[in-house]
């Protein structure tokens, strides 16, 4: 298997990949492999509280499993694309995704883990705390793309700090970008070159910032200047 997504839980490792198996590594040295998805893993969340897993899939689909136990709570297919970023509120009780086709849609999480979507997200989630900030597509990263750039493909991955003040991007380039957040049209980001291709993710930790280059496999640590 080729690993295309990991992320960390109160209980272990989770590891998605191309075949579209979800690998949960427990730190007693066993594994569950979840339910395959007909698709391949583009992002995987823990919610805040710990006690759930999201996946959004390449079939369009997104996935809810209970942390303990790995049993599917729910799913939900209303994405009309690839389904490639998921944040959790800060209470646990929400979500928002976006996809390939430039849908940024929000739901509703239910305290046993059910999934639903919110129509009216937009507006309903105005004042809402996100616990991550790894959207491409909404009013505040409207600024993280070029003029002259068209597509939305060329940007892998978005990032936000801890105190919600920057935003990070990873793209096609060799690029990583800092923008001040929100990132409105006409924003002018630092530029930083330090990967030989494409940046295939970014984010913060603390004071510091990690990218990861895909032909180039290298992982580099940049740290903020005082």
């Amino acid at each position: 298997m080729q690993s295309r997504c990991v992320v960390q839980s109160n209980t272990g490792l989770i590891v998605a990949g191309n075949d579209g198996v979800v690998h949960c590594h427990g730190a007693d040295g066993n594994s569950t492999k979840l339910e395959q998805s007909s698709e391949w893993i583009e992002a995987m969340a823990v919610s805040p509280d710990g006690k759930f897993l999201a996946v959004a899939s390449h079939d369009n689909y997104i996935r809810i499993y209970n942390c303990d136990g790995w049993l599917k709570c729910g799913d939900v297919r209303k994405h009309t694309s690839a389904v490639l970023m998921i944040d959790w509120s800060a209470d646990s009780r929400k979500m928002r995704s976006n996809s390939l086709d430039w849908e940024l849609l929000f739901w509703d999480v239910t305290e046993a883990g059910e999934i639903s979507q919110d129509p009216s997200g937009r507006s309903n989630n105005v004042s809402t705390k996100w616990q991550t900030n790894t959207m491409k597509f909404g009013w505040h990263v409207e600024g993280i793309f070029p003029k002259n750039v068209v597509e939305a493909d060329h940007i892998n991955r978005v990032t936000g700090n801890l105190e919600e003040s920057l935003l990070a991007t990873g793209d096609d380039f060799c690029n990583v970008r800092i923008f001040r957040n929100p990132a409105r049209p006409g924003n002018v980001p630092r530029t930083y070159r330090g990967h030989g291709e494409h940046v295939t993710n970014v984010i913060f930790n603390g004071d510091k910032l990690f990218s990861t280059g895909g032909g180039d496999q290298t992982l580099i640590q940049w740290k903020k200047c005082e």
